[in-house]
Parts: structure tokens; sequence; C-alpha cells
């Protein structure tokens, strides 16, 4: 089975949203390097951030059934470049985090997701309330990845 790769700025719940598809019980911290699980890689949020890490991404990329780009919906910008899924040699898909927050504004995230991700399925989560998290599993499903 292959993993889908998780990407996302430092902060968006990336681990969270890891911890919540997998049901694991541990706490969640922060990611240092790649972390390997059954059906997901989680990478680090500096990743996403410096441009000279964006040749890892790829390679690793040639690892994974997918890519999921994360973004969360309390931030007003956007840590992917536009057009970034584009550059991957798999699928693209998107998950929007933290949508429960009081600062949260959903429809602004999905806006900014597309810039980076014109195509693919977005899902609204919440690593809290677990709004989302049973379609998000199905959607990962579909690509050969079964999070628990």
């Amino acid at each position: 089975m292959r993993r889908i790769m998780v990407i996302g700025a430092v902060g968006t719940g990336k681990s969270s949203l890891i911890r919540a598809l997998t049901d694991a019980k541990q706490q969640v911290v922060k990611t240092q390097s790649l972390v390997y699980y059954d059906a997901l890689i989680d990478t680090p949020g500096e990743y996403t951030e410096n441009p000279l890490f964006y040749r890892s991404l790829m390679a690793t990329s040639h690892q994974a059934a997918a890519v999921l780009l994360v973004q969360d919906a309390t931030r007003d910008r956007n840590a992917f470049p536009p057009g970034f899924a584009g550059g991957f040699p798999v699928p693209a898909i998107g998950a929007v985090t933290k949508i429960d927050h009081p600062d949260a504004n959903p429809e602004r995230a999905i806006g900014l997701l597309r810039q980076a991700l014109p195509a693919g399925d977005i899902v609204l989560t919440s690593a809290l309330s677990r709004t989302g998290i049973d379609e998000m599993q199905q959607m990962l499903s579909r690509y050969g990845s079964e999070a628990k």
C-alpha cells in the first residue's frame, strides 16, 4: 500500500489531522523530519515554507500515492506557491483544517488552497470535533491508503 504525503506550513494542523485520521492516542509533537506512518507521510512545515526543501518534497512524493495539501482556516495567507500541486508526479488533494476555530474562514482557506491546487478534492476538517475526518478517510482510501 502506498502512502499519502501530507504537506503544509508550520502550525497548520498536519500532525493533528494525521492523529485524527489514524485514531492515534499519542500527543502531537512538532515534526522535525519526514515521519512515515502505515498509510501517511508527515512532512515538516519548514519544507513548505522554504523553497530549498521543495526538491525533498518532490523526491518523497515518488513514494506516495497522492499528496495532501493542508491549509489552516485561520490563516489569511497561502504557504504554497501558485500551481504548487502541479509539480508532483502523483494526484493532489486538499484539506482545510481548524474549521471550528472562532477565527476560521473556510471559504477564504478554500480560495487560498485553490491557488496551489486548481483541481482536486478539498475536504473541510477539524481534528478537535472530528468534522470531515470520515470523509477524508474515505477520500484517502480511494488513493489506496487506509489511514487507520
